[in-house]
């Protein structure tokens, strides 16, 4: 896809319903997209969408092995409510390995570099090998999520992967979101009822207090500034 075509395509799709965007992705790329599911709230609001349009829509996640017990348990409520199969996705067990012997079980929290070492093993070497295939992926991000993400576009070119990757609530509220959920009854992470609005890793992720920003209890003792795991840098 040109830098022309995703400049047409956002001037088009940016104020669109998202189910549009959707629908002429998932018509037009067939077996050759999919959505890359968090579970949480907005890949949820996805995951309805896109198995509305197509039922049989690749979906796949991100097992780490660190992950809470509501969210496998939300894995299995979602793929029952659906109809549809998430492929789940591990981490290489020998790096894995090395790295917890080398550097100890919860090594993230001495430095970002080693945080970054355990998201790549973990998140990043699983994601390539999800994305081999494919020519399109659709992200849950929102523009309002964290300061790292107020200029992402509806479709945006990714370097890293070599991919299209297109983000149809990128202009959505956290309102917006959670309307949603409630008007179409989409299973959710009960985390999201305690004080979670992001939730991946458990060593990683704890419950915000009133007032703080959304992400800011995700990788809670980094600045705001590097609270990205590196899936989605440009």
């Amino acid at each position: 896809m040109t830098k022309e075509e995703i400049l047409e395509l956002n001037q088009k799709y940016t104020d669109a319903d998202p189910i549009e965007l959707l629908t002429y992705f998932l018509d037009r790329y067939q077996d050759k997209i999919a959505l890359s599911s968090s579970l949480g709230a907005e890949d949820q609001v996805l995951t309805q969408m896109v198995t509305s349009i197509n039922k049989d829509a690749r979906i796949f996640t991100l097992d780490t092995g660190r992950l809470f017990s509501e969210t496998y348990e939300l894995i299995d409520r979602t793929c029952k409510k659906y109809k549809t199969k998430i492929e789940v996705f591990f981490p290489k067990s020998e790096p894995v390995q090395k790295m917890v012997q080398a550097k100890g079980i919860n090594l993230f929290y001495d430095s970002i570099e080693n945080r970054k070492e355990c998201c790549y093993n973990r998140k990043l070497e699983p994601l390539k090998r999800a994305f081999e295939g494919l020519d399109v992926w659709i992200c849950g991000l929102r523009a309002e999520q964290s300061v790292t993400r107020t200029d992402i576009q509806v479709v945006e070119w990714d370097e890293n992967n070599n991919l299209v990757k297109i983000n149809p609530l990128a202009k959505w509220t956290e309102k917006q979101v959670w309307d949603y959920i409630k008007e179409k009854g989409i299973p959710y992470n009960p985390l999201h009822d305690k004080g979670y609005p992001s939730i991946g890793c458990q060593p990683c992720t704890r419950a915000i207090l009133p007032g703080e920003d959304i992400r800011a209890g995700r990788w809670f003792w980094e600045n705001p500034d590097t609270k990205e795991c590196g899936l989605h840098k440009k």
